[in-house]
């Protein structure tokens, strides 16, 4: 089978696929994947992985020639499955998929918002063109059943939306007390700094100009951000031009810093201020990771029942509402580590490969009967 991909740089989605490809059983599934555009650090780890990748060189959104270039590497794979990936991918690989002669055909929904896909803003266009070739395919795996309900009133039908949650691997994340001394050591936190952590592509979506003013607005708290992206740049003078800039540090794995469990294991508290996501994942990692979460929005929790996190709290939107919730629970302290919750085992990666494979095999099954 083929997995079709917008891109293959850092990301949430880019990251689920490499993770997907590595539990999914080899004597079953055999993948290749093709990526649209930008073969970055993603597609280098998929590659040491095992799974050959393919940059077919899509120049932009309007670069028809990509479907007949994709035509030909299904119909010269021979491939018997298509999976489609964001929401380039998805509208490209299931045209390209039923012209390669191709039914099995499954998509998997990964930034589906109220307002936004994939951090830019719905219009009447793209919702059009999503329902359109998402008719082509066998059907629809929904990260989240907030997505999934999302779809629903985009107008997909009920029997072809299948739940297929984002998975961790929760024993990357376990938290380790030398790690953690290592990672503030290299960072230069003072001994004892209460820190705050938050992960994600530093984009305005993400709101982390609004992290870094509350952490900036709590004395004697070190925010540590992880991740890449166009806003690092102005993140950084935000906090200089608030005073804070000895207090905050952006790092990025892709650029020799922590990875994202070290980044975890440094952390005293894990904030996700994004307003609009279509799961959560690094809330799931967090928690993980033992640390108490402070969340704007989470899907990942909130469909889920109460006791399933218990670590987890939801806050207003509003800086003042961040600042306050930062100090409380800087002032309450607790132990250094806190249980890993039930909702970190209901997101474990192997649960995924195994909704993913059964999905595929109802395809299959469906198409042959066509």
């Amino acid at each position: 089978m083929v997995q079709v991909i917008t891109g293959l740089g850092v990301g949430g989605a880019e990251g689920q696929l490499r993770l997907l490809l590595r539990h999914l059983p080899p004597e079953k599934v055999e993948c290749r994947v093709v990526t649209l555009t930008n073969p970055g650090a993603v597609a280098d780890g998929i590659r040491a992985d095992g799974t050959a990748v393919t940059h077919l060189g899509m120049a932009g959104n309007r670069d028809l020639r990509a479907v007949h270039r994709l035509v030909r590497v299904i119909r010269a794979g021979g491939f018997d499955v298509v999976h489609t990936h964001l929401y380039r991918a998805c509208v490209y690989g299931r045209i390209a998929a039923r012209l390669a002669g191709v039914r099995a055909v499954v998509a998997t929904e990964h930034s589906l918002g109220e307002s936004q896909i994939e951090g830019r803003p719905l219009s009447t266009g793209t919702r059009a063109l999503y329902r359109a070739t998402e008719r082509l395919g066998s059907g629809t795996a929904a990260v989240s059943a907030t997505v999934a309900r999302r779809l629903r009133e985009w107008g997909v039908a009920d029997d072809r939306i299948h739940l297929a949650p984002n998975g961790i691997d929760p024993a990357r994340f376990r938290h380790d007390p030398a790690v953690r001394a290592a990672v503030r050591g290299r960072l230069g936190l003072p001994a004892g700094a209460y820190t705050v952590a938050g992960v994600g592509r530093l984009v305005q979506a993400k709101r982390f100009d609004l992290l870094v003013r509350a952490v900036a607005a709590n004395p004697r708290t070190w925010l540590l951000l992880s991740g890449g992206g166009p806003e690092r740049e102005g993140l950084l003078r935000l906090a200089a031009d608030l005073g804070a800039a000895d207090r905050v540090r952006v790092v990025s794995a892709q650029d020799g810093g922590p990875d994202v469990p070290e980044v975890l294991a440094a952390a005293d508290v894990f904030v996700s201020p994004s307003p609009e996501e279509a799961f959560g994942l690094a809330v799931v990692e967090a928690l993980a990771a033992g640390l108490p979460v402070l969340y704007a929005a989470c899907p990942a929790i909130e469909d889920l029942p109460p006791d399933a996190a218990p670590g987890a709290s939801r806050i207003g939107g509003g800086l003042r509402e961040l600042a306050a919730a930062i100090g409380r629970q800087r002032q309450a302290g607790g132990p250094d580590r806190l249980p890993v919750p039930p909702a970190v085992d209901t997101y474990h990666i192997a649960h995924t490969a195994d909704r993913v494979l059964a999905l595929y095999e109802s395809a299959l099954a469906s198409a042959r009967k066509k």
